[in-house]
This record gives structure tokens, sequence and C-alpha cells, in this order.
């Protein structure tokens, strides 16, 4: 057995579960029912964590959770409001062209 991931975030273990579970790549998880020992055991010993059942699964695996590292690496970068150069409605850094003139803010 192989430690793939361990996480105190709860989302972002469900998260690499669900791709796990998705490409049917078997893994166990400890210390899911920890939590409530919290302050009784050191976080450490009561952080949840995923690993490998078959270790010849790993290469796979690790490409799931970088996957997920760079994607949640990515939503964490958001993008700033701006005005749109043609009209002048501010628009979120979500949007890629604005939602008032469908300009892009590249042109």
């Amino acid at each position: 057995m192989k430690k793939l991931f361990s996480s105190q975030d709860a989302f972002e273990l469900q998260a690499i579960r669900s791709e796990l579970d998705a490409l049917s790549i078997p893994y166990m998880v400890k210390n899911e029912f920890a939590s409530g020992a919290i302050g009784e055991l050191p976080w450490q010993d009561s952080q949840q964590e995923v690993w490998l059942v078959d270790d010849s699964w790993y290469a796979r695996a690790s490409k799931v959770v970088d996957a997920f590292m760079q994607n949640s690496h990515d939503v964490t970068n958001v993008k700033e409001d701006w005005h749109c150069k043609q009209c002048g409605e501010e628009n979120g850094g979500a949007f890629e062209v604005c939602w008032q003139c469908d300009t892009s803010p590249h042109n």
C-alpha cells in the first residue's frame, strides 16, 4: 500500500475520491472518521489520507492528484474585475467578454 493524498479539507479529499472512483482505481481512506478525535489526538494523526490498495496504480493515481492540485491552484488565481473599453461596463474577473456588449477585453 502506498499513501497517495492527505488533507484536512474534506472537500479536497472527496474530489480526489470521486476522480479515483470514476477511473476505477482501488483505494482506501484512513482516518475517515477521526475528526471527532481532534484535540485528543495530534492533528497529524487525525488527518484523512487516501492510500492505494495496489501500488501498480500509483502512476495513474498521482496524475489525478496532480491535475486536481493544478486545477485548485488555477481557481485560487481569480482574475480581477475589468472595465470594457467599448462600453465602459464593469465586468467580473470570471467574464471573458463584456456581458453588456460582447467585447473581449483583449481587443
